[in-house]
C-alpha cells in the first residue's frame, strides 16, 4: 500500500507564531532516485544566505540565485551523501524501512497507494476554533513554552479565541483550507490513477496538524482500511508547503514519526518484523517544479490582464509569504531561500516583465522577523505613488485565513486603493493539480532505494525545536555525534577609631601572613580572578551582541520605511558585513553610552555608601553584596544571547541598572583594595595592590582567550554569557562564605555604635531626618573634599593644629586627578578600541579576543614581574618617625614613564592602518600598566595611616565618576565622528594623557607634615570652625 501524505502551509491564525528550531541539513530534500532509472536528476541548489554570490539582483529585488540542471526542469532531488545516510542508518530505526512492498486485491503490481497531504490545517467552522488554537500553542515545536506548556498554552488558545472566531466569520464562517486540500488530492490521485497504474490505486487521505482531520485520525483511518497491522502497504507523506521549514514541514513529519511509533509499537521501531508495519516514504518540498511555477505564472498573468495594457508593465508584483522569526533562519532554516528560488523560478517564466519584491507577512510579538512586511510594503508603496499592485501569495496552496483576511481585508482594504489586487491562489487549479501529480509520479517509483531510508529519518526525526543545533550540513553529518585602625580604615569612613593602637595593628598584620588563620591578599586573589575571567570572557561577545541587536533593529527599521531596501539577515554575534556601517557603528557607540551612564550613575552613588557599610559590616558581607549585582547583570545578558527573538535589546539596560545597583566592577576593586589594605604592611602595599590589579589583568588577558577558543569550538556566543555567569556566582558564594573577614567582630560593632550615636545626635538636632538629607544631590561628590584638605588648619584627613601644607595638597589634588585620567582613558576607551577595531579591519569576535588577550597579557607581565622587580631594587623602608613619607623620586619617574608608554599607544591608535600596528599600539600602551598601582601607592602615602581608607574611598568614588564620563564622552565623540575622522577619540585621548605628563611635574617628592596632634581631633577642628568629619564625609 502506498499512502500520500499532504503537508501544506495551512491556515494559521495572524497571531501564530512559529518556532526557533533547526532544518535537518541545508542540503536535504525528498527523494526521487530518477538517474538510476534512465532518468534525468534534476537540482534546485538552494543558496546559502551568507554567500554573496548566490543572490541575484533583480528589478527592485534581490532575490537568490537558482542554479538548475537540465536548464529546461527545476526539481528538487535529495543530494545526501552514502556516507551521511550509512551513518544515519547505522544511527536511527524508524520511518522509511526499506521492505517488500504488499499487495492487497489492487490493480498495479505495487499497489494499493496511500497518498497523505500534510498540513497545518484550519477550522472549518469557528466552534472549532478554540480547539485549533489549543492545539497549536500545545505545540512546542511551533510554540515553545518549555514547562509551561500545558498550562500557558490553553489560557493563550482560551484568550484569542474570540478575536481569532471574529477573523474567520469575516471569511465566511471558517477556513476553506481543508475543502482544497481534499480535492486537490482527490483530483491528483484521480490522475495518478491513469498514469501510474503499477501503484493504483492511489488513495487519497489528508492530515492536519491542528484541525480535523488530525494526523491520528488519518492513521487510525489508514489502520482501518488494510494498511499496516501486520499487512504492511505503502504511503507517500507529501507535505503540501512547497518550500520547506522545520516550522511547517519538521512539525507535522514529526507529529506523523509520533503517531506511526505510538500505533504500531514494534514494527514501526524495527523491533520486530517491520514487513506489516506501512513503509513511509516523505516528499518533503516542490519550491520550483515547472507546474506549481506555471499555476502561479497564469494566476499571475490573468491578474494582470484586469489592468490597462498601458500600466501593465508598471504593475508591481508583491509576493507574498508567511514570515519567520529571525532566530529561526539565522539557525540556518532553509526556508527564505526556497521561497525566493520560487519567486524567482515564477520571475523568469514572466520573462521578468514587471518590477517585483518578495516580502512577508503575518509577523507576531516584538522579537525581530523577516522583513519587510507585506502590509508596510503596500502602504509605503501607495504612499510614493505606487497604486497598482498584485499580491502574489507565494508559500500558499489554496487559500485561508492568511489570503482570505489578511490580505483581503486587511492589506488590500486598508491600502484604499482599487489599483492593489490579489492573484489568486492555486486552490483547484488543473495546472497545480497536474504538477502534484507529476511530483508523486517522479516520487513513486523511487521510494524503495536503500539511500531513501536515510534520508526520510533524517527529514522526520532530525528537526526538534528545542535542540538549539545549527544547520548541518553534509559533511558535519557525518562528523557529529561540537570599618578604623589605622590602615584598616573604611572606605570613605566617617570617623576616626581610638582603640585602634599601633601594637594591635601591627599585630593584625603580623597574623595576616598565617594564610590559613588570617585574611590575606591571596585569599582574595584567586576567586577575584574568576571574577574578572568572567567579566572580561564576555566582554567582547557582548560588545558584538549589541552590534547585532543594534544592527538587526536598524535594518529592520530601514526595510519598513523604504520597500525598496532588502538587507541579509543578521546573524547574532556573528561576522555581519552589512553592519560595518557609519550609521550602526554610531547606534552602538550611543547604546553603551547608555549602559555605562546607568551603571556608572549608580556605581557612583552606591559605592560610598558601601564603603560606610563595610566598615560596620565587614569588607566581604559587602564585596559579595557588590558582586550579586553583577551577577543578576549577567542573568539578563544570558536570558537575551539565548532567545534574541523573544527579548529585547533594552533588556541589557535593565542588566546594567543591577550591575550599577550593586556597585559594578569599580566598586568590587575598591573594596578589595581596602581588604588588602586592611592587611599589609604600607611598604608593602603597593605590591599588594599590584597583585589585585594583576588579577584584573589576567582575567583580562585569559578570559577573551578562553572565549575566543570556545568560540571557535561552538561559535555559540551563549556558552561564553553562561560560563562568565557561573564564575560571577562562584565569586559571590566564595566571598560569601569562605574568604576570611579581614575587620574582626569587635572593630565593627564598635564601628555600628560609634554610627547609631551620630545618627541619633543628628536626629535629634536637625529638621529632617539623616536618610532625608542623604538625598542631596551634593552629598555625591562632598567626599572628595578630604582631597582638598585646607592649609594651616585641621581638616578631617589632617586633624593636627597646622593641618596639610600647601604642597601636600597640590600633590594629594595631583594624584588624585592624575590616577582619575588615567583609569578614565584605559576604562572610557576599552569598548571603543574593539568597535573601531572591528569596523577599521573588519575584526570578529575571535580577532578582537586575541587582541584583548595580547594586551592584558603585557599587563600582568609588567604587575606581575616588572612592578616586583622595580620595587625591590629601589625600595627604601619608611622611618619609623615619618608617618607621611610622601612620593619618592622614583615613583615619580615611574609614573612618567608609564603614561608616556600609555599616550605613544593611543597615538599610535590614531595613526596606524593595520591589524598589526593596532596590536603593537596596545602592547605599548600596555606597558604603562604600572601607572596606576604606582600612583595609589603614593597617594597614600600623603595621608596618616589612619585615614588611608578613607583616601582609597575617594579615590574609589572618582573612579566611578569617571566610569561615567569618561565612556559618555568617548562614546559621544566616536558617534559623532565615525565615518568622518573616526580617529579624533583617540586623538582627544593622546592630548589629555600628554597633559597627565606634564602635570606630574609639578608634584613634589618627599613631602611631610608634623604629625602633632591635639587628644581629641574631632573637637579641635570643630573648634576652629571647620565642619565636623561626618558631615564632611556624608556620602
Amino acid at each position: 500500500m502506498v499512502g500520500i501524505y499532504i503537508t501544506s502551509f495551512s491556515a494559521l491564525s495572524p497571531t501564530a507564531l512559529l518556532p526557533a528550531c533547526p532544518p535537518p541539513s541545508r542540503v536535504t530534500r525528498s527523494r526521487q532516485m530518477g538517474a538510476t532509472r534512465g532518468r534525468h536528476e534534476h537540482h534546485v541548489i538552494v543558496p546559502r544566505l551568507d554567500d554573496p554570490r548566490s543572490l541575484l539582483i533583480g528589478q527592485n529585488s534581490v532575490l537568490p540565485l537558482v542554479r538548475h540542471q537540465p536548464p529546461e526542469y527545476l526539481g528538487v532531488r535529495s543530494t545526501v551523501s552514502r556516507t551521511a545516510l550509512t551513518y544515519v542508518q547505522e544511527q536511527r530505526k524508524g520511518l522509511a524501512t526499506a521492505v517488500p512492498p504488499v499487495t492487497q486485491d489492487a490493480t498495479g503490481s505495487k499497489g494499493p497507494t496511500a497518498m497523505v497531504f500534510l498540513n497545518m490545517g484550519g477550522p472549518s467552522k469557528t466552534d472549532e476554533v478554540e480547539d485549533f488554537l489549543s492545539r497549536l500553542f500545545a505545540d512546542g515545536d511551533l510554540i515553545p513554552l518549555g514547562r509551561l506548556q500545558s498550562y500557558l498554552g490553553p489560557l493563550i488558545a482560551k484568550r484569542r479565541t474570540p478575536k481569532i472566531q471574529r477573523q474567520y466569520s469575516d471569511i465566511g464562517g471558517g477556513s476553506p483550507i481543508r475543502k482544497w486540500s481534499e480535492y486537490q488530492c482527490e483530483e491528483m490521485c484521480k490522475l495518478l490513477d491513469k498514469i501510474n497504474p503499477e501503484t493504483a490505486p492511489h488513495k487519497p487521505y489528508v492530515a492536519f496538524r491542528y484541525a480535523d482531520p488530525l494526523t491520528e485520525e488519518m492513521y487510525t483511518k489508514l489502520l482501518e482500511d488494510g494498511f499496516g497491522n501486520g499487512r504492511g502497504g505503502r504511503a507517500v507523506a507529501f507535505t503540501q508547503y512547497p518550500q520547506y521549514s522545520c516550522s511547517t514541514t519538521g512539525s507535522s513529519l514529526n507529529e506523523l514519526w509520533k503517531w506511526r511509533t505510538r500505533l504500531e509499537g514494534k514494527r514501526a521501531n524495527g523491533d520486530m518484523n517491520a514487513s506489516g508495519a506501512i513503509q513511509w516514504s516523505v516528499i518533503d518540498r516542490w519550491p520550483t517544479h515547472p507546474g506549481l511555477v506555471e499555476a502561479f505564472a497564469q494566476n499571475i498573468e490573468e491578474q494582470l490582464k484586469t489592468y490597462p495594457e498601458e500600466k501593465r508593465n508598471g504593475v508591481v508584483l508583491l509576493f507574498s509569504a508567511h514570515s519567520l522569526p529571525m532566530s529561526v533562519v539565522n539557525r540556518g532554516d532553509p526556508y527564505p531561500a526556497e521561497v525566493a528560488a520560487t519567486v524567482h523560478a515564477v520571475m523568469q517564466r514572466l520573462n521578468f516583465s514587471n518590477p517585483y519584491r518578495l516580502c512577508w507577512q503575518s509577523q507576531v510579538g516584538p522579537s525581530a522577523w523577516l522583513g519587510a512586511q507585506t502590509s508596510d510594503t503596500v502602504e509605503n508603496y501607495v504612499k510614493r505613488g505606487q497604486t497598482d499592485i498584485i499580491l502574489v501569495p507565494i508559500a500558499f496552496t489554496s487559500d485561508h485565513i492568511e489570503t482570505l483576511y489578511e490580505l483581503d481585508l486587511e492589506v488590500i482594504k486598508e491600502a484604499n486603493s482599487p489599483g492593489v489586487k490579489r492573484a489568486e491562489s492555486l486552490n483547484g487549479s488543473p495546472i497545480f493539480i497536474q504538477a502534484l501529480a507529476d511530483i508523486a509520479q517522479e516520487h513513486l517509483p523511487m521510494e524503495n532505494e536503500e539511500a531513501f531510508e536515510a534520508d526520510a529519518q533524517l527529514h522526520a526525526r532530525a528537526v526538534s525545536s528545542n535542540s538549539g543545533v545549527r544547520t548541518t550540513s553534509d559533511d558535519s553529518i557525518k562528523d557529529t555525534v561540537r570599618l578604623r585602625v589605622h590602615e584598616t580604615t573604611p572606605l570613605l569612613a566617617g570617623h576616626g577609631n581610638a582603640e585602634g593602637s599601633e601594637q594591635n595593628a601591627a599585630g593584625q598584620r603580623a597574623g595576616c601572613w598565617n594564610f590559613f588563620r588570617r585574611p590575606h591578599v591571596f585569599w582574595l586573589f584567586p576567586f577575584l580572578l574568576l571574577y574578572m575571567l568572567g567579566f572580561a570572557g564576555a566582554a567582547v561577545p557582548k560588545i558584538n551582541l549589541v552590534l547585532s541587536l543594534v544592527c538587526r533593529d536598524y535594518l529592520s527599521k530601514k526595510a519598513s520605511q523604504d520597500p525598496n531596501f532588502t538587507y541579509l539577515p543578521v546573524i547574532i554575534g556573528e561576522d555581519n558585513p552589512q553592519c560595518q556601517v557609519p550609521e550602526v557603528q554610531s547606534l552602538v557607540a550611543r547604546f553603551q553610552l547608555y549602559l555605562n551612564l546607568i551603571a556608572g550613575i549608580l556605581s557612583a552613588l552606591v559605592s560610598p555608601r558601601l564603603g560606610h557599610l563595610s566598615d560596620r559590616y565587614g569588607r566581604t558581607k559587602l564585596i559579595a553584596l557588590s558582586s550579586l549585582g553583577a551577577v543578576l547583570g549577567e542573568t539578563l545578558t544570558v536570558l537575551v544571547a539565548a532567545r534574541p527573538e523573544q527579548f529585547s535589546i533594552n533588556l541589557l539596560l535593565v542588566g546594567a541598572l543591577m550591575d550599577g545597583i550593586g556597585g559594578s566592577f569599580t566598586t568590587v576593586l575598591a573594596l578589595a583594595t581596602s581588604y588588602a589594605s586592611d592587611c599589609t604592611a604600607p611598604e608593602k602595599r603597593s605590591v599588594a595592590f599590584g597583585y589585585l590589579h594583576g588579577a584584573l589583568f589576567v582575567g583580562l588577558a585569559s578570559g577573551p582567550l578562553i572565549a575566543a577558543i570556545v568560540l571557535k569550538k561552538t561559535g555559540e556566543m551563549i556558552h561564553i554569557f553562561a560560563g562568565g555567569l557561573a564564575f560571577h556566582a562562584l565569586f559571590f558564594f566564595m566571598v560569601l562564605l569562605v574568604i576570611p573577614e579581614s575587620l574582626s567582630k569587635e572593630q565593627q560593632q564598635a564601628a555600628r555604635e560609634k554610627h547609631r550615636t551620630r545618627f541619633t545626635q543628628k536626629e535629634t538636632a536637625g529638621w529632617f531626618p539623616p536618610w532625608f538629607q542623604h538625598l542631596n544631590p551634593k552629598n555625591l561628590i562632598t567626599p572628595l573634599s578630604i582631597l582638598c584638605p585646607p592649609v594651616g588648619r585641621p581638616s578631617s584627613l589632617f586633624p593636627n593644629r597646622k593641618g596639610a601644607s600647601p604642597a601636600l595638597r597640590r600633590n594629594i589634588i595631583l594624584l588624585a586627578a592624575i590616577d582619575t585620567v588615567v583609569f578614565g582613558v584605559a576604562f572610557g576607551t576599552a569598548q571603543i578600541v574593539i568597535i573601531y577595531a572591528e569596523f577599521m579591519f573588519g575584526w570578529g569576535n575571535v580577532e578582537s579576543s586575541i587582541f584583548i588577550s595580547v594586551v592584558s597579557t603585557m599587563r600582568v607581565l609588567v604587575l606581575f614581574l616588572v612592578h616586583p622587580i622595580v620595587t625591590r631594587i629601589f625600595h627604601k623602608r619608611t622611618a619609623e618617625q615619618r608617618a607621611i613619607p610622601g612620593s619618592n623620586r622614583v615613583e615619580l619617574v615611574v609614573i612618567q614613564i608609564s603614561i608616556f608608554l600609555d599616550f605613544l599607544g593611543y597615538v599610535g591608535y590614531a595613526l596606524v592602518r593595520s591589524s598589526a600596528l593596532m596590536t603593537l599600539s596596545g602592547i605599548v600602551a600596555a606597558l604603562g600598566s604600572l601607572a596606576t598601582p604606582t600612583l595609589q601607592s603614593s597617594l597614600t602615602k600623603h595621608v596618616p595611616r589612619d585615614r588611608v581608607g578613607q583616601i582609597l574611598g575617594a579615590k574609589g568614588l572618582l573612579h566611578a565618576l569617571a566610569r561615567v564620563i569618561a565612556p559618555t564622552l568617548c562614546n559621544l565623540v566616536y558617534s559623532l565622528t565615525v565615518g568622518n575622522y573616526t580617529q579624533t577619540v583617540f586623538v582627544s585621548l593622546a592630548a589629555v594623557l600628554f597633559l597627565a605628563i606634564c602635570t606630574t611635574f609639578y608634584i613634589s617628592p618627599s613631602v611631610s607634615i608634623d604629625e602633632s596632634r591635639p587628644s581629641s581631633p574631632l573637637l579641635e577642628a570643630n573648634e576652629d570652625g571647620d565642619m565636623d568629619e561626618d558631615t564632611l564625609l556624608r556620602a
